[in-house]
């Protein structure tokens, strides 16, 4: 088995770990509906992107109060 000669050292290993990161996520306002959406993607609220309607938008259906007894 490969063992080793002697230690890492700390810039050593801290120069291998650099791209050991994670970016944030862009959040952007939608300029139709001014929702917060990840760039480039559909807007969840209102279903368009770049100007087109992709998804359908379902209307909000109003359900009954259950606790009326």
């Amino acid at each position: 088995m490969a063992v080793p000669k002697g230690n890492t050292s700390k810039s050593k290993r801290d120069k291998r770990r650099t791209h050991d990161k994670l970016t944030p996520v862009n959040v952007v306002e939608c300029p139709r509906c001014h929702a917060k959406k990840i760039s480039h993607r559909v807007c969840l609220n209102c279903g368009y992107y770049d100007n087109r309607q992709v998804l359908k938008s379902e209307e909000k259906k109003k359900t009954p109060a259950t606790a009326s007894k």
